[in-house]
């Protein structure tokens, strides 16, 4: 039987999680009517988490990471799927409790998989990946909740990831003034290309400890969470929306109901394991309203035998835009 390479991650006895490039086989692989041939995989922070076992990512061991994956179709037994088709397969159990895109074979079940939409490439939907889904669906849901562009400075809060480049690039499309905050200063004249109006950089400028502060968004998207979040909450104006979807900085929140009962403002979850009808309405604004320009800033190319160095990069902070495997 054929041997592909792909990235498995294992637990000890111990609880120590170990992550290493092996040989695998189709029958190795989780269930699935769908075998996908991968053209391409983004690294998630949740991916580096996994692979470094910094967070309690998988759900059980061994299992192959990636939470997302991008390529053509080599075999199905559904008939919404034919050999050569282009797909992707976002979240779900993926990479967590199912073998995941950092293979270069990929089984899944046919419910999880998405045609690529007209006018995108693979290389397109394996840039945006799990990242640039929640970028997305926050617009949406915050646009769904008031927000619109000419309401005001929408802040994206750490701008340099994966989802806060990508965020910046929608939103600017979309005719929003971004405001880019980073603990970043180097990286200024990137998220200005992005398409970010200005730039903050943390540790420059006093977030203050009030009840209220200084009126400035009408919108945020943050994937740091933690005092961050909170700082957003108090500086937000009245109906102001949150798309909150990240805990790179902490996972308490500590504020008061001040925000929300005297200005209105909402603070909504956004989890990028969404009903696949919800996934498909906010694809669909992917490749059309919603569509990035610069995808390929965002995106650098790695190969799968640089994986797991990558992601103890990214756990560290060391990552600009996202790295993304191409598998030849």
């Amino acid at each position: 039987m054929s041997t592909f390479k792909a990235v498995r991650v294992t637990q000890g006895a111990d609880k120590a999680v170990a992550a290493a490039l092996v040989d695998a086989t189709i029958d190795e692989l989780g269930a699935g009517e769908v075998v996908i041939a991968a053209r391409f995989a983004s690294i998630n922070y949740k991916d580096a988490l996994a692979v470094t076992g910094r967070g309690r990512i998988m759900t059980r061991f061994p299992c192959i990471a990636g939470i997302d994956v991008a390529g053509v179709v080599e075999s199905s037994t559904d008939a919404r799927f034919h050999v050569g088709d282009p797909v992707f397969v976002n979240g779900f159990g993926l990479g967590v409790s199912h073998d995941g895109g950092f293979s270069e074979r990929v089984r899944v079940p046919a419910d999880w998989v998405i045609p690529v939409p007209q006018g995108m490439t693979l290389l397109d939907v394996g840039t945006m990946g799990v990242a640039g889904f929640t970028a997305a669906l926050a617009i949406h849901l915050m646009e769904l909740n008031g927000l619109a562009p000419g309401g005001g400075r929408v802040l994206v809060n750490g701008a340099t990831g994966g989802c806060g480049s990508i965020g910046i690039d929608m939103l600017a499309r979309r005719g929003y003034e971004v405001v880019a905050l980073t603990g970043k200063a180097g990286s200024r004249d990137y998220l200005l290309d992005l398409g970010a109006a200005e730039v903050l950089v943390r540790g420059e400028f006093e977030m203050g400890k009030k009840a209220l502060e200084k009126a400035q968004f009408a919108g945020a998207l943050d994937s740091v969470g933690g005092e961050q979040l909170s700082w957003l909450t108090r500086s937000m104006t009245e109906n102001g929306v949150i798309g909150a979807f990240g805990n790179a900085g902490g996972a308490d929140l500590a504020t008061s109901v001040f925000p929300f009962i005297l200005r209105g403002v909402r603070l909504i979850g956004v989890n990028s394991n969404a009903p696949m009808a919800v996934r498909q309405q906010v694809w669909a604004r992917v490749a059309t309203d919603l569509r990035p320009r610069h995808l390929d800033r965002v995106g650098f190319p790695i190969t799968l035998d640089q994986v797991i160095e990558h992601c103890s990069r990214s756990v560290e902070g060391q990552v600009q835009g996202r790295a993304i495997v191409h598998y030849g």
